[in-house]
């Protein structure tokens, strides 16, 4: 019974002991763990490419509008106009699938009155306007000039709108980002040479929105039919955000 007294520690010195023990392991994982890496430095840049080509296609807002006492008889008198207008647009050459209703209303006209004790109404009704509008799409540049002048022989009175556009852009957005990717790497080489770093391999590319396509205006090249037409030139724009690392 003595001996087994004399085997077991006072409280006060087991809890040191153990202590002590817990900090001998906590330095040694300490000293043995691995420091955390350092950021990775990297060289951020915008590269902007951009290609113009010349529109193959043409977008326009033709229509007609008529005006009578009734809206029974300013809507016949709309009808027989654009049917006219049709008429023309198929005669020059425009399938009808390229035709396409963009608006069409009919709207009471008034008349201001003078307010009285004998007539309190401020205005009253004098006719109805009526207006049927259509958008077209010329796929034959060369045809432009002769549909606009057919639209204003068969009766349109409202026409305009016109724009330029490129059916298939695809192609040119390819090549504009070709450039923007090019761009991108001159810029990061010129960095990475002014700051005396070397430059390694790109961690990232992402294209952002290109700018508002944007007309190059070109010498006007007059139709042998129809009025003058100026197609110019169109602006495809692609940007792109490249992220190199520095090693």
């Amino acid at each position: 019974m003595w001996l087994f007294r004399r085997l077991i520690l006072p409280p006060l010195v087991a809890v040191l002991l153990l202590a002590g023990a817990l900090a001998l392991i906590t330095s040694q994982e300490t000293r043995g763990a691995p420091a955390p890496d350092a950021p990775q430095r990297t060289i951020m840049v915008t590269g902007d490419g951009e290609v113009s080509a010349k529109p193959d296609q043409a977008r326009l807002s033709a229509g007609v509008m008529t005006q009578a006492p009734t809206a029974a008889a300013a809507l016949t008198a709309n009808t027989g106009a654009m049917n006219r207008v049709f008429a023309a647009l198929r005669a020059a050459g425009i399938p009808d699938n390229k035709i396409q209703t963009s608006n069409f209303s009919v709207q009471p006209q008034y008349t201001a009155v003078q307010p009285n004790v004998n007539n309190p109404e401020p205005q009253r009704i004098s006719g109805y306007l009526v207006s049927n509008q259509v958008t077209v799409i010329v796929d034959d540049l060369t045809k432009l000039g002769p549909t606009l002048d057919a639209l204003v022989r068969s009766g349109s009175n409202q026409l305009g709108g016109i724009a330029f556009t490129i059916a298939d852009p695809k192609p040119f957005a390819d090549r504009a980002r070709a450039a923007a990717v090019a761009d991108g790497q001159a810029k990061a080489r010129t960095l990475a040479m002014a700051a005396g770093v070397t430059l390694g391999p790109v961690m990232s590319i992402q294209e952002s929105g290109g700018g508002r396509p944007g007309p190059v205006f070109a010498m006007a090249r007059a139709a042998q039919i129809g009025p003058p037409i100026a197609e110019g030139e169109q602006m495809v724009t692609v940007n792109v955000t490249m992220t190199y690392a520095i090693q």
